[in-house]
Order: C-alpha cells, then sequence, then structure tokens
C-alpha cells in the first residue's frame, strides 16, 4: 500500500477541529475558575476543596490533550512534507506516530470529560444539602 500527499492531509481538518474544542474547554474552565474564585462558599469547604482539586486535574488534562494534539498536528505536517520530498517510509512513520499522539490525546480527552462529569455530581451535592 503506497501513500498519498493526501492521505495525511485528511487529518488536518480533523486536528484542527479537535484542537479548538480543546481550547474552548479550557476557555470554559477558566471562566468556572475565576467564578469559583469570586464566591465566597464557606457554607461547604469540603465541595469547595472537591471542586478545586478536581479542576486542577482538569486543567492538566487539558493541557495534556493540547499538547499530544499538537504534537499529532505537527507530526502530520512534517508527515506531509517527507511525502512531498518522496520520502514514502519516514512519511509512513511520522504519519502513523501523528495517529498515535492523536489517540491519546483522544484519550486524555476521555478522560477529563469522566472527571468533568464528577464535577458536575459536587455540585448536584452542593444543591442537595
Amino acid at each position: 500500500m503506497e501513500m498519498s500527499l493526501t492521505t495525511p492531509g485528511l487529518l488536518f481538518p480533523a486536528i484542527s477541529l479537535l484542537l479548538l474544542a480543546y481550547t474552548n474547554r479550557f476557555v470554559v474552565l477558566a471562566n468556572v475558575i475565576r467564578q469559583l474564585s469570586s464566591i465566597n462558599d464557606s457554607e461547604c469547604p469540603s465541595l469547595v476543596e472537591r471542586q478545586i482539586k478536581s479542576l486542577r486535574r482538569r486543567l492538566s488534562l487539558i493541557k495534556g490533550m493540547q499538547i499530544f494534539g499538537v504534537l499529532s498536528f505537527m507530526l502530520c505536517t512534517l508527515s506531509m512534507l517527507s511525502l512531498f520530498l518522496n520520502w514514502i517510509l519516514t512519511g509512513s512513520i511520522l504519519f502513523g506516530a501523528s495517529l498515535a499522539l492523536l489517540v491519546v490525546s483522544l484519550f486524555y480527552s476521555l478522560y477529563e470529560v469522566h472527571i468533568s462529569t464528577q464535577a458536575i455530581n459536587i455540585e448536584l451535592e452542593k444543591i442537595e444539602s
């Protein structure tokens, strides 16, 4: 099977949209942190502590998502360059590495969604009490 220049080119829109979604998640999380810091919530300090812990973990995960997404994008670009220069083996290896990093980024995203759901449950506990 021979790879053409268009094969890694197919990933460009997908990775770009994914990075946009990751940036959006970061912006939303930053706004939540700003709102949380402006609220004086002395009634439920344990819930606030759990929220802060969750927010820190989510920030770390979003950072990882973005790092692996950007690295995937860079390797995809290098793969296209290699294929353009007719370095088929190098281009194929870089494309495979790009896909692997994209999968890692998606696993980070999946875990961040899981933690986000837990954070919403913390808010629900606060409402119930």
